[in-house]
């Protein structure tokens, strides 16, 4: 792997680092619908924030200065139960509670306002108008704190649509699209969900399952981390918005790391999630599948290096899922980027391929004639398995809506936040974001169908028959896309990994887990580790040469930390502070990609062979 130059890597490295720090989580599942006023609620949350909400409305100004036009407070109530476990010892177990608030405070008019623009010094937006309020729910406390961060966010508006304004006036044409689209209020007021996590010993789970992997001394580090996280989601608005949702996740996440004997580092992951800390798989289920895991990790170690090739691809149905996590994460979005004063901002995103294929583009064809896209927060299952993408409202107060993406090949709409685009003005319910962060547009539950289609032995068939007519003694399929957020845990090794994805995310470059040679006389098959694809853009997507009928569901957790979000890094995100999303596809065959073998120079392996774990 050709590393990028130092600038850029530090670069990546901090975004990477941020990433990982992050351990907010919103978009998770929902309990049903239910009424304004619970009896017996004492929740006193939402009334401090409508009575400082109030009060901010009617006082809030600075003589001489414009008045705000929008006030929001967010506020997100956490509790999460971490446990990790390597090799049969327990590295960590412990329980946090957090309140973390936002008041967001615009000046201005819907048409143009203090939002959407970064100044040059960006990130102090952090400090003031975001931080953590008490845990215990108080009522004068609460109000205490939006006071402030309320006066700090109206200060801080004041002076950004100022500089805004002075920016829009060095342009030579200044965007004519609004920075905020108006919605009808909801009120949405739903129980809490309280934690309950103490129906398994999640302890001794994570020791037993990872002590499973000391039969395989090939393995340099494992880690198996349980997530159970409960979160509410309180928004209040000045348009009469109120909503109080509760979401959980429970998540297995597990990484395994090794090297070849020639010193390629190498490493592989399992990662399951449910709605619920009871809907996770067993402690025997989870054995089995790091076995699986393991096996292959074992495998893909003792595999040749894989040789450049140019031809037929095909991806089986779950790499399928990830590909396309990938490759459609940049362009559904409809949402214009913010105005920047850091032409380093549009570098970032453009080099991290930030840049929609897909604005301006609405009336064409950009999928297979027979395609169908559809983004849908409202489903909750497919065949039988949970969505973890669902949602009724998003994060902006905005009911959720099933988008029909493309059809027949057709681009038809965009996923749309409530900030406006060059195709699109008004939100469909996608404005999605963690941390308590800008919402922007993003995929729920994203379905992928097509209406002429063929089994998976129809199409592997085909595949061949490909690879015959071009005079190949063997072609490639892809099993397994790679995820570095889970595979790696080493903080360096993550960024110098990601940092080196970033620098062809533009390109279309993308990073295979688990990829064969198939022998074209018999069939066989052959793993090869170190792959790498190029030049898989959204453009190698209108030529499919096959789509299976073996549709299935790809569960994952979309990052939006640190400008990952709505770039080709996004769909590389974890439990600890990732969307949850899933794609539903069946099997793609391309008829010509670019595969490139392993690049760079390996690491030295260790001096010493590894203790005996037995």
């Amino acid at each position: 792997m050709s590393r990028p130059n130092a600038k850029w890597r530090r670069i990546f490295s901090i975004c990477a680092a941020l990433v990982l720090a992050a351990a907010i989580f919103t978009g998770l599942a929902e309990p049903p619908l239910a009424q304004r006023n619970q009896p017996g609620d004492s929740d006193k949350t939402l009334q401090a924030m409508r009575d400082e909400l109030e009060r901010s409305r009617d006082r809030l100004a600075i003589q001489g200065l414009e008045r705000p036009y929008y006030i929001e407070y967010r506020l997100l109530d956490l509790d999460v139960r971490t446990v990790s476990a390597s090799f049969g010892a327990l590295l960590q177990s412990n329980t946090a509670r957090n309140r973390i608030m936002n008041v967001v405070v615009r000046v201005g008019d819907y048409k143009l306002d203090s939002s959407n623009f970064v100044t040059d010094d960006a990130f102090r937006g952090f400090i003031g108008s975001t931080g953590q309020v008490g845990i215990d729910r108080d009522y004068d406390s609460l109000r205490q704190d939006l006071w402030l961060a309320t006066d700090q966010a109206y200060k801080e508006a004041l002076d950004t649509l100022s500089r805004k304004r002075g920016f829009l006036r060095s342009l030579a044409k200044a965007p004519n699209i609004d920075d905020l689209s108006r919605e009808k209020p909801v009120v949405l007021v739903n129980p809490r969900a309280e934690p309950e996590w103490t129906t398994r010993n999640w302890e001794e789970e994570a020791k037993a399952v990872s002590a499973a992997l000391r039969a395989y001394p090939q393995l340099y580090g494992t880690r198996v981390t349980y997530h159970l996280i409960y979160a509410t989601n309180y928004l209040m608005n000045t348009e009469g918005t109120e909503i109080r949702v509760s979401r959980s996740l429970a998540a297995v996440e597990a990484s395994l790391e090794t090297q070849a004997d020639d010193g390629m580092p190498l490493h592989h992951f399992y990662a399951a999630y449910a709605p619920r800390p009871t809907g996770l798989p067993s402690a025997d289920a989870v054995r089995k599948e790091l076995d699986r895991v393991s096996k292959e990790l074992v495998a893909l170690r003792a595999s040749p290096p894989a040789p450049d090739y140019v031809g037929p691809v095909l991806f089986e149905a779950p790499a399928a899922g990830a590909l396309l996590a990938q490759m459609l994460g940049p362009s559904v979005g409809g949402a214009r980027p913010p105005l920047s004063m850091l032409p380093m901002f549009d570098q970032i995103m453009e080099r991290m391929g930030g840049r929609s294929e897909w604005v301006g583009r609405v009336g064409t064809r950009v999928l297979p004639a027979n395609v169908t896209l559809v983004d849908d927060p409202t489903a909750r299952e497919f065949g039988g398995q949970a969505l973890l993408g669902g949602y009724d409202v998003d994060e902006e107060g905005v009911r959720a809506e099933r988008v029909a993406l493309v059809e027949d090949g057709i681009l038809r709409r965009l996923l749309m936040s409530r900030r406006p685009g060059p195709d699109f003005d008004d939100s469909n319910g996608h404005g999605r974001a963690a941390f308590l962060g800008d919402a922007r547009p993003a995929g729920s539950n994203l379905f992928f169908t097509a209406t002429e289609t063929q089994s998976p032995a129809e199409l592997r068939r085909k595949f061949l028959g490909k690879c015959r007519e071009e005079g190949r003694q063997w072609c490639v399929v892809v099993r397994q896309m790679d995820n570095p957020a889970l595979g790696i845990h080493r903080q360096e090794d993550f960024s110098d990994m990601i940092a080196g994805m970033a620098a062809g995310a533009a390109s279309g470059d993308r990073v295979p887990l688990l990829v064969s040679r198939v022998f074209v006389t018999d069939g066989r098959e052959e793993l090869v580790r170190g792959a790498r694809l190029t030049g898989l853009n959204l453009r190698a997507l209108r030529n499919l040469a096959g789509i299976g009928n073996d549709s299935r569901v790809f569960t994952f957790l979309q990052s939006q930390q640190a400008g990952f979000g709505g770039t080709a890094l996004g769909a590389f995100g974890t439990a600890q502070g990732g969307l949850p999303s899933a794609i539903v596809a069946p099997s793609l065959l391309f008829e010509e990609l670019e595969v490139r073998g392993a690049r760079g120079e390996p690491r030295r392996l260790p001096l010493v062979p590894a203790p005996p774990l037995n």
